[in-house]
């Protein structure tokens, strides 16, 4: 076997096609975009690199065949809020060979020590965790767009290398003309007409407002989570202007208290059965198949990525009263979302 470490644009491209090898015949595999995957390791698309450093590692057997991959990073502002020094490594795909995963291991242990880290944390990403975040354990359905998707016995070869669990993340799908509990709604309505609670919906046009306003409630909501890092402004408005071409602004919402931004929830549409035949491409031709797609035959599921509540108004019924206008707006639409 043979790794070597990306450095040329032939080898990225090879990086770029070894989950298409690997998960060809897998029905429910959906090919991420280039251009996503590709943004992560170019230091003029992803903020991280202010902050942090990254490789990647293409793996080839002794034909010159491709039969793995992974890269490894340092976010130096997260890196040492840990016990030890810990880095991430991520993008990680391999044939079912025990032998061939550890060579990929290997490369980012001996890469993450050379640079002070005394462990190693994945799959991660190299950037915020809404994407590309985790190691699929059970449940090995289509995903949505942005979460990890991977063979089952990846699990087995992260476990026999030494790898032990941090921490179990659920997702879980509801359907969603199913109505809300009696109870919920009643709070939520209550909620919903107090005075000075104002709910309002994102607009593309005053981006940055509502990129502020989430990062201002981002930072306090979460801030005594185990190694939280403050979110960056960059990093919110960077993932806005990539959600302009899919966003639904009446799904992204904000609820200010006396004017104050207090909450909000952010769910975009599933556009996984939209691209799930560009084979990870959106040049000219396929943005004029995925416009196709997505005004002829559209997506219909969602998917709730992140919400926040400041502290202060923690169980205050925000998070309901935010829903019930989500609810509202869905059930207009006739069935378009569905789950």
């Amino acid at each position: 076997m043979i790794v070597v470490e990306v450095k040329t644009s032939t080898q990225a491209q090879e990086f770029l096609e070894v989950p298409k090898i690997l998960y060809r015949s897998d029905k429910n595999w959906v090919c991420p975009l280039d251009q996503d995957i590709e943004a992560i390791f170019d230091a003029k698309k992803n903020n991280f690199h202010q902050h942090g450093e990254v490789t990647r590692w293409i793996l080839k057997n002794k034909s010159g065949n491709l039969i793995g991959r992974v890269a490894a990073f340092i976010n130096h502002e997260k890196a040492h809020s840990f016990d030890i020094p810990t880095g991430g490594i991520g993008f990680f795909e391999v044939i079912n060979n025990y032998e061939a995963a550890k060579t990929l291991f290997d490369s980012c242990k001996n890469w993450l020590s050379a640079r002070g880290m005394k462990a190693m944390q994945g799959p991660i990403n190299f950037g915020e965790n809404d994407t590309f975040w985790g190691l699929l354990a059970e449940g090995f359905t289509r995903p949505s767009y942005g979460m990890n998707y991977n063979f089952p016995f990846y699990k087995e070869i992260f476990e026999q290398y030494g790898f032990i669990c941090a921490y179990e993340q659920i997702s879980n799908m509801i359907d969603i003309a199913k109505p809300f509990p009696e109870r919920f709604t009643k709070i939520a309505n209550w909620v919903s007409q107090k005075e000075g609670y104002e709910f309002k919906h994102f607009e593309k046009k005053n981006l940055e407002r509502y990129a502020r306003d989430l990062l201002d409630i981002y930072n306090d909501a979460w801030r005594d989570f185990d190694n939280f890092v403050p979110m960056q402004l960059e990093t919110v408005l960077t993932s806005f202007h990539k959600m302009k071409l899919i966003v639904d602004e009446k799904l992204i919402w904000f609820a200010y208290v006396d004017g104050i931004p207090a909450a909000f929830v952010v769910i975009i549409p599933d556009i996984n059965p939209l691209i799930k035949n560009l084979n990870g491409k959106l040049n000219l031709w396929e943005k004029i198949r995925f416009l196709y797609y997505k005004h002829f035959s559209g997506t219909d599921r969602i998917r709730a990525i992140v919400m926040g509540t400041k502290k202060k108004y923690q169980k205050h019924g925000l998070e309901s009263a935010l829903f019930i206008q989500l609810k509202s707006y869905i059930l207009s639409l006739n069935n378009r979302y569905k789950e």
